[in-house]
């Protein structure tokens, strides 16, 4: 690896175990979240491995983010998975066979190879390409990296703005629970309740081989989510003809697109081209986010059903991370801060967020997305944090972060009250974000 490295032995000892966790899941091509529970590629992943990776070598950061946007669909859509074609299709379900994306997809634009899923994840991708560039500028330049990527991201930003606004207001919908990469969280459960799961005996969970059934979505989830799947499927992943039977404009995916059109813009500043319109439109955004999702008693952003059109009355972490945009209402920033450091997300016991408020009725501190701490969204706040001048609070996070990454064997998330490791060990994102934060500590949005 080639880039400098911290000197202080604690900080030593955690690049290294870092390092070590992103070697051991490097493919050649890209980066597996773990070897384990998640063989493939994964989209946001791998947006935030490629964050960490520039502290190691730039170019396996570029390598990471190209593999991922090499296997884009005509129409735009980053997908949430690229398989592995050498990783047999019973080691994750749902497989390469049960999406069919080079079949169903192909009106669509999905590639003949690789197989991928037809969703998508949440877009940091675009603000992972800055991050990369600004590692090392001359290097970046010299590979011509940005001007690979940007044609890309931006196509990518234009499915989301055009053919993704199902609710008419400017903002991004998702149609499926994994597309804002918060499976399971409460914040889904209400529009949940109109999908008919598919039966238990058709589809055989892959996950529960390497994860304890009490940390992860339940079988009727499951069942739902295939459900979702697979009429999306039979639509030919077009979204104009799909039932959409789950729809909902989410407050942390409509966050990264702000920020990723704000990337865009400082990228196409870098490359000497004209701005098309990215600065413009992150401003629009930012005023559809505080407009159709803000909550101002509750003090968060609300995630809105779209087939009800009312915003939905759980307090989730994703309501939290628009933080991270840069020109929000001084307002808004004082409600989230206040928010953030009340009796709602404050876990003292770890200094983490909860992916749910700890006083919410359904908060469960080992169940994935239902109240356990994750380290993605915990670097999205600190950042968050960073960008509005809330120092101290940022600190805060970045050590609490850095202390439950290492001291967990960079789990997969953790029980925000005590910080015991749950999910898989040895995650990506987890090492990647721990490198990042002890590299880059005052990173701020672009």
């Amino acid at each position: 690896m080639d880039r400098p490295a911290p000197t202080a032995p604690a900080d030593l000892t955690l690049r290294r175990g870092a390092a070590r966790v992103l070697i051991g899941n490097w493919t050649g091509t890209s980066t597996v979240p773990s070897r384990t529970l998640y063989p493939h590629q994964w989209s946001w992943d791998s947006a935030f491995v490629a964050i960490g990776l520039r502290h190691l070598s730039v170019r396996r950061a570029q390598r990471e983010l190209e593999s991922l946007l090499s296997a884009q669909w005509a129409d735009g859509r980053v997908p949430h998975i690229v398989f592995n074609p050498a990783v047999p299709h019973d080691a994750y379900f749902p497989s390469p066979d049960f999406w069919r994306s080079s079949s169903a997809g192909r009106v669509a634009g999905a590639p003949r190879v690789p197989e991928t899923s037809g969703i998508v994840q949440p877009p940091v991708h675009a603000l992972a390409a800055w991050l990369v560039h600004r590692a090392d500028p001359a290097e970046s330049r010299r590979r011509g990296f940005l001007a690979r990527v940007r044609p890309r991201l931006a196509a990518w930003h234009d499915y989301l703005l055009t053919r993704r606004d199902l609710g008419g207001g400017g903002l991004a919908a998702v149609v499926h629970p994994w597309e804002p990469g918060m499976d399971n969280s409460p914040c889904w459960d209400e529009a949940l309740r109109r999908v008919d799961p598919a039966p238990a005996g058709a589809f055989r969970r892959a996950d529960l081989d390497h994860g304890h059934p009490a940390d992860r979505p339940t079988d009727l989830d499951y069942g739902r989510y295939v459900r979702l799947t697979a009429d999306y499927r039979d639509a030919g992943y077009d979204d104009a003809a799909a039932p959409h039977r789950f729809a909902v404009e989410d407050p942390c995916f409509n966050a990264l697109l702000i920020v990723g059109e704000l990337a865009l813009a400082a990228i196409c500043r870098e490359l000497g081209v004209p701005d098309p319109g990215h600065t413009a439109r992150a401003a629009r955004l930012t005023e559809a986010l505080v407009d159709r999702l803000w909550d101002a008693e509750a003090g968060l952003f609300r995630v809105r059903d779209l087939h009800t059109g009312a915003p939905v009355d759980e307090k989730g972490v994703s309501g939290l991370i628009p933080l991270l945009v840069p020109h929000l209402p001084a307002d808004v920033v004082r409600g989230l801060h206040a928010t953030l450091t009340g009796a709602d997300f404050r876990a003292t016991g770890t200094d983490l967020v909860p992916s749910y408020a700890l006083t919410g009725h359904a908060f469960d501190p080992t169940r994935y997305w239902r109240g356990p701490a994750w380290f993605n969204t915990a670097w999205l706040i600190q950042r968050g944090l960073t960008t509005h001048g809330h120092h101290e609070d940022a600190a805060r996070l970045r050590a609490g972060l850095l202390d439950q990454a290492g001291g967990s064997g960079f789990a997969e998330y953790v029980d925000p009250l005590t910080g015991e490791a749950r999910g898989a060990r040895d995650f990506s994102w987890t090492a990647a974000l721990a490198l990042d934060l002890l590299c880059d500590p005052k990173g701020a949005t672009p």
